[in-house]
């Protein structure tokens, strides 16, 4: 049998179904039971008439046959708004009276075979009791219904138990009493015959077209379709129409969309083509039926078949819910003292149920509902300390159309109470009168005190107060849920949290406001999620004075300073969010600041994408951090911090940069693809920088200058276009255990006073040499592999004294170990191996000690002095390399000290002298043999050529020549650059000079840019 109900869920069919099996065996006969006296409307009271039911005084002419178990009179229906128009003309008191009431009465025999019974299978009486369930209203009788005369409080309805059976039909529903002849008035004893009554009922039930039913349907209020969608199962089809409701529903919440509350503090739109609900404004009708309406202009305007409560101001309708709710706890005292009917089939709740009988109820006790419609409330000082629901309801945009503004005193205030309030869907403003000398630092659009955990949801707040801020949560057990609200163009701060405050705050709008988005201060812990905070004219977020809170996916950008700052003891937990375009930098950390900042992307920021200064200490991990038009990590003025598992690339200045004293944990980062260096550590710097990938950047992978002392551990610095790790001007420091290679300069250059400490790494593949030491350069290098660079291993110039102990240099595609230019440097206990060129190099008066060096198995000599250089050679082995062991230019005198072993070398150079052959032969241009070599005036050579002694003998036999020194060179006339082709020599090659030295290295160029 269709029911009374505003709603149908997915879940009625298997209720109907379930309540049809159980109702299956006793479908034969129908038994009036106890509860046959419910009030229903009255379906035999023809349209107008009066609403009052016979009585005793009135006597019913079929008593005798209904008593007798004859088969009762039948209606006459002929009219298709007979069930609802007599009862649509009572109040909503009197079509809920006795909804609460127990039922006892005697049970009858009489049988009753509803016409729709073929279709459907009758209720039982109790169940049908769909009145005392259509709305959450109030009930006027808390009293048992038992044998004897009823009636309601207002005397408008009135049954009797006498003998008269037919009377103890008249109140239930339609569908559930016998049919009874139709009269004018309940005196009339005239009859109808029962054809016609047939008939008319056959026509309104199958024949009557839809198109006219919705039309008559069209004209009715909510109470009333509910009552005539129980007349038969296609009232209840038609009467289900979505249009129908639509138009019902928008005239009284005049909502675009429906909008649901499945659980306290939750209000959804949602659109009808993605609702579950088969008529989804029903459902939200049913839903939010229990509210209050503020709408100006309506307070005394009646609706029958209505039961909606309308005032003009907000004030009232919160009076009037305070003095309900304290009616409701009155009555529900006095309820607990009554005792229960112990008929369990007739029994019903003291409280209303939800209007689908097929449901759920929503709330087991709704909250007070109050809506406010279109307008602009001024004035009104809103104190909440209950858990009420105030909502917008307008067409459109419904927070745009409906404004709360106050001048003096916060708009809004939750004080303690307010555990479960609700706001939303509405602009609320502060706007002082600027001529006023009330100060208003302590006055809000909204505020949030202790122990409140209300709910604001789709508000746009304003405020126009210079001091203070638009919205203040504080206090202890502050706990709101702020949500989609926009918070913008306020002349203050835009959120403020304070006071061991918390909150979850999320998908808010916080943009152009004059002082920060949001400060959070003085232990305050809020969550805040998918906000959006920008275009500030100050910082994005604002954290100070021992601050904390839990902020993810949020996007802060293009604020005038920081994205997010952090001050005085600060820490809050930064996750997920993306920071970016900020005009001054990312995240700006000082004063002893803290913070977890985890998996941010940091991006397009005028300065440093992250800023670190004055003894703070936060964790910066696994962000990316990128086209900084600065720095992407700067720390400075005693910073300090967890700097790991980010990635930092395409900053314009350096990826990391340490200065003044600052000591970071620079760690497992990717620092990659900057336009300037990678890391760059100054001005007395430190700072423990340990396996991070530094690579590809445009100069240097590490600077290390004025002062600093880093320690570099277990780094990879590789593919730079220039140096990989650059010390200069006094730069100190440890450089252990890094993967160092493929740099187009050198791996590592140390220059003007540094002193840094290279231990146990690996140096390998640079394009300008391995280490490069020059202009003053010192420097402890030791343990490390230096190999298959693309010049030598080592170079030590220009006035420099580094040490190199316990180093294995080899592999090097020119000679091993370089000095030259006044070069020193004590070379203890290395391997010197297979490098292309000589092991050790010494030009141009230079003056190393080597001691207790392995030169050997090079592809030249192992030791070679030139050019009026010299060394000390104390205990080293010189074996197996190709040219020879010591090779001594012209003038060259070393300082020989204990006993060095020089043996097993090949001395390709002498060998090749003595069978005739030009040394051009064993080195090509790619060795530099030892011997004597002349210059040729007849054939005009410069003072770059050189021709071996076998070529002069030969090819330049009877010519003018010079014998020039004893020194290592390759020849020239083998080489075909001359005049006359060698005779001694193959095809001629590409070469015109002979060097002899090394090509000198690329030494940095570097510019400081900070």
């Amino acid at each position: 049998m269709p029911s009374a109900s505003f709603s149908s869920s997915r879940t009625s069919s298997y209720r109907r179904s379930k309540r049809k099996g159980s109702n299956r065996n006793n479908s034969d006969a129908y038994e009036p039971n106890n509860c046959q006296n419910i009030p229903a409307p009255n379906v035999g009271t023809a349209p107008g008439s009066s609403v009052t039911t016979a009585n005793s005084s009135t006597p019913d002419t079929s008593s005798s046959s209904n008593s007798s178990g004859s088969n009762p009179p039948i209606p006459n229906t002929s009219s298709a708004l007979t069930a609802t128009s007599s009862s649509s003309s009572m109040s909503s008191n009197e079509i809920i009276g006795n909804s609460s009431s127990g039922c006892s009465s005697s049970s009858s025999n009489s049988c009753h075979h509803s016409p729709y019974d073929l279709r459907k299978k009758s209720y039982s009486a109790c169940s049908d009791n769909w009145l005392g369930c259509i709305f959450n209203g109030a009930s006027n009788s808390s009293s048992g219904c038992s044998s004897g005369t009823a009636s309601s409080s207002h005397g408008h309805l009135h049954f009797s138990s006498s003998n008269n059976s037919n009377n103890n039909f008249e109140y239930l529903p339609a569908r559930k009493r016998p049919r009874r002849t139709y009269s004018s008035t309940e005196t009339s004893n005239a009859t109808i015959t029962t054809a016609t009554i047939m008939s008319a009922a056959h026509y309104l039930q199958y024949e009557m077209p839809d198109e006219v039913l919705l039309t008559i349907f069209s004209y009715l209020l909510e109470q009333d379709l509910c009552r005539v969608s129980l007349v038969c199962k296609r009232f209840q089809v038609i009467a289900n129409d979505c249009e129908l409701w639509k138009r019902l529903y928008q005239s009284v919440y005049e909502y675009d969309l429906p909008l649901f509350n499945p659980e306290h503090g939750v209000m959804n739109f949602v659109k009808v083509e993605e609702c579950e609900y088969a008529n989804p404004w029903k459902e939200s009708f049913r839903q939010l039926y229990h509210g209050i309406h503020v709408r100006p202009g309506y307070q005394d305007k009646k609706y029958e078949g209505r039961s909606i409560s309308y005032f003009n101001t907000i004030q009232a309708a919160l009076d009037f819910a305070d003095e309900k709710n304290i009616a409701n706890n009155s009555n529900m005292n006095a309820g607990m003292n009554v005792t229960s009917v112990t008929n369990s089939n007739c029994s019903l709740p003291s409280t209303p149920p939800n209007i689908n009988e097929e449901h759920e109820s929503t709330h087991e006790s709704p909250s007070t509902l109050i809506f406010l419609h279109t307008g602009i409330y001024r004035g009104e000082f809103l104190v909440i300390d209950s858990d009420i629901t105030l909502i917008g309801a307008a067409m459109g945009n419904v927070a745009e159309s409906i404004v709360l503004e106050r001048e003096s005193e916060s708009t809004v205030m939750f004080v303690e109470g307010a555990k479960n309030a609700y706001i939303g869907h509405m602009t609320i403003k502060f706007s002082p009168d600027i001529t006023s000398t009330v100060p208003h630092h302590k006055h809000y659009c909204i505020e949030i005190g202790e122990n409140c955990s209300p709910t604001i949801d789709h508000c746009i707040i304003r405020s126009t107060s210079v001091v203070g801020a638009a919205v203040c949560v504080n206090g202890v057990g502050s706990n709101p849920h702020i949500k989609y609200c926009d918070i913008s163009d306020c002349e203050n701060v835009g959120l403020y949290v304070t006071d061991y405050a918390q909150g979850t705050y999320e998908h808010n709008e916080i943009s152009r406001n004059a002082l920060a988005g949001i400060w959070v201060k003085n232990f305050a812990s809020p969550i805040m999620r998918e906000n959006y905070i920008h275009h500030g004219r100050d910082v994005g977020i604002f954290t100070f004075d021992n601050g904390m809170g839990y902020f993810e996916k949020n996007d802060i950008h293009n604020n005038r300073i920081a994205g997010f700052e952090v001050k005085c003891g600060a820490n809050p937990t930064v996750v997920k969010c993306e920071i970016h375009h900020g005009q001054t930098g990312g995240i700006y950390v000082h004063e002893n600041g803290l913070g977890q900042f985890i998996e941010n992307r940091i991006h397009s920021n005028n300065f440093a994408g992250v800023w670190i200064t004055s003894n703070s200490n936060p964790t910066i991990r696994k962000n990316e951090i990128y086209n900084g038009h600065q720095g992407g990590v700067y720390i400075f003025g005693e910073g300090r911090g967890l700097i790991e598992h980010n990635n930092i690339y395409g900053n314009a200045l350096a990826g990391i940069q340490i200065r003044t004293t600052s000591d970071p944990i620079v760690r497992h980062n990717k620092i990659h693809h900057g336009q300037h260096g990678g890391i760059y550590v100054h001005e007395k710097g430190q700072g423990l920088i340990e396996e991070n990938e530094v690579y590809a950047n445009t100069l240097a992978g590490v600077w290390i200058t004025t002062g600093s002392t880093p320690v570099l551990r277990r780094n990879r610095i590789h593919s730079g276009k220039q140096v990989g790790v650059y010390f200069y001007d006094n730069g100190h420091g440890k450089l252990e255990d890094n993967d160092i290679f493929n740099h187009l300069y050198s791996g590592v250059q140390i220059r003007t006073g540094s002193n840094p400490i290279i231990r146990g790494n690996k140096i390998w593949g640079g394009q300008n040499g391995g280490v490069l030491v020059y202009n003053g350069g010192l420097g402890i290098l030791e343990q490390n592999k230096i190999f298959d660079n693309a010049m030598a291993g080592v170079w030590i110039k220009t006035d420099s004294n580094p040490t190199l102990k316990r180093n294995k240099i080899y592999d090097g595609r020119d000679g091993g170990i370089c000095i030259f230019n006044g070069g020193k440097g004590v070379l203890e206990e290395n391997d010197i191996f297979r490098n292309t060129q000589a092991g050790v190099l010494i030009s141009t008066q230079s003056h190393p000690v080597l001691k207790r060096n392995r030169i050997f198995d090079g592809l030249a000599a192992g030791v070679e002095i030139t050019n009026n250089a010299t060394a000390t050679l104390e205990h080293n082995q010189i074996f197996n390399n190709k040219f020879g062991g010591l090779c001594l230019a012209s003038g060259v005198s070393p300082i020989i000290r204990g006993a060095n072993k020089i043996f097993n070398n090949h001395d390709e150079v002498e060998k090749a002298v003595s069978s005739g052959q030009c040394l051009y032969k064993i080195s090509s241009y790619t060795s530099f043999p030892m011997h004597d070599f002349y210059r040729c005036h007849t054939c005009n050579t410069t003072d770059r050529n050189a021709i071996c002694v076998n070529c002069i003998k030969i090819c330049h036999q009877g010519h003018d020549v010079e014998f020039i020194r004893h020194d290592r060179f390759f020849c020239d006339c083998g080489a075909g650059t001359l005049t006359n082709q060698c005779s001694l020599q193959g095809e001629p090659t590409q070469d015109t000079d002979t060097l002899y030295d090394s090509a000198a290295p690329m030494e940095s160029q570097t510019k400081e840019n900070f």
